[in-house]
This record gives C-alpha cells, structure tokens and sequence, in this order.
C-alpha cells in the first residue's frame, strides 16, 4: 500500500511545488511507483512535467465535485513510474463549491483509497494557504513534510501549520504524522542560511532531514522546461540533492 505524503507549508515560495516535482521523480528513478497530487490551483506541479494544463477536461476539480472517477482523471506514466492527477485554475472555485456539503474533508481521500495500492508514494502538493483543499491533503496523508526556506522568516508560521497537522490528527485523520521538515534554498556561502538551519534544529522537535536542497540554477530552469531536474540535468547539484532526499525518503519509510 502506497505510503502518503503532504507537501504543505502556508507561506508561499518555499519550494513546495519543486520538492513535489523532484522528489516525486527521483523517487520514480530508484524504482518507486509514483503518483504526484496537484491541489494547488496554480497548476504548477501539473505543468512541471510538461502537462498542458489549460486543455485537460479530467483534473482534480472535477473529481471533487464527482463529476469524474479518480482513474478517469489520472495521466500515466508522464515520465516512467510517475503518474500526474493534475489541477488547473478551475480548482480555485472549489472552496466555494463545497460550502454545505456532508463530509467535504474526506472527498479526496475516499477516491485515493481506491488507487492506494496501485503506487509505493503518493506526493500531494498543497496550496499555500491552510484551506479546504488543504486540510483533504492532510486528511489523505499519512504525514507531512514541510519545506522551510533558508531565510530569516523561515520559523513564521510554522507553529500554526503544526497546531493545524494536530488538529486534523485530533479531529479527522488519527493517523496522521509529521514527516518533517527539510530546508529548501540553502546557500551555502552565507552565514545566514547556516544560522536558520542551526535554529530550526534547535526549536523543532520533528525530524529534520539532513539534505539540504541549494539554490541552483537548473531547478529554477527546470519548470520551464517541463522537466523534473533529473532529466533537465542530472548532474546538477538540485538534481544530486533531490535524489539524496528520495533516498533518506525511502530508508525513513
């Protein structure tokens, strides 16, 4: 049975979307089947692999709203070992849609348990905020891995990502727990990064993973290209960073 990981921090531009992309493809590479969840109404991890996400009819939003299955809204194999639910700007009416509905926190996880079996690990990118479409990726996961950005305000929030992950424990998803933290964005040549990676250390009981993923020019370049780093430039320091992360992934599962 597939293991599921949320990808989640509030703050936006941490490296949610590119640890989603990344992971989810290097982990593909070490022979792990993988299914990557789009919820963020940007799209974003969806174009990441090169997936035209203005011309689908299946994504995630109509499966919210049942007007399609889980399977009808997968796309297969967008690299070997890597399958895409994919999400578009439509996403962002979801919220609204969902008002009144009996159950609304466990819609995606009631369709994921349908195709659980099918991968080793499923990745859900969440949207940068702590919503609706949020609290159905934590309620579909079995733990959460937050991506902290190596700069001064990196702490800010995180308190209340953690009080909402124990919320959703307590109230919905007793199963859940938090896969930790990893540091996105490190910058080896300064002293500041270093300092927030020491901090973290020193006032967060959750597991902190020891790869430290750089700022490197070829992750940046990569969405662009639709490519996952490992297949835009595997010999790139991002690429060599993410496969160490798949790694440390595996061996904490």
């Amino acid at each position: 049975m597939g293991k599921v990981i949320a990808i989640a921090n509030q703050k936006g531009g941490v490296g949610k979307t590119t640890t989603s992309i990344n992971l989810s493809a290097c982990l593909a590479e070490k022979g792990k089947r993988v299914l990557l969840i789009d919820t963020d109404p940007q799209g974003n991890s969806t174009s990441g692999f090169g997936i035209d996400k203005n011309e689908l009819d299946n994504t995630i939003y109509e499966l919210i709203l049942g007007e399609c299955s889980i399977s009808d809204c997968i796309i297969k194999n967008v690299i070997e070992n890597v399958s895409v639910l994919p999400s578009n700007v439509n996403l962002a009416a979801a919220e609204i849609e969902l008002i009144g509905v009996d159950k609304k926190e466990y819609i995606l996880k009631n369709e994921v348990d349908y195709i659980k079996d099918d991968y080793d690990y499923i990745i859900i990118d969440c949207p940068p905020s702590l919503n609706m479409l949020t609290i159905n990726s934590m309620t579909t996961a079995d733990s959460v891995l937050v991506p902290i950005q190596c700069e001064y305000y990196a702490l800010e929030g995180l308190s209340q990502l953690i009080h909402t992950v124990n919320l959703v424990k307590e109230r919905l998803n007793p199963d859940l727990d938090m896969e930790g933290v990893v540091f996105t964005m490190y910058d080896s040549r300064t002293n500041l990064s270093m300092q927030v990676v020491e901090n973290v250390k020193a006032n967060l009981s959750q597991r902190v993973y020891k790869t430290l993923i750089p700022r490197n020019i070829r992750l940046a370049e990569a969405p662009s290209y639709g490519m996952p780093i490992n297949k835009y430039d595997g010999r790139s320091a991002g690429a060599e960073a993410y496969m160490n992360l798949a790694e440390e992934l595996i061996q904490n599962s």
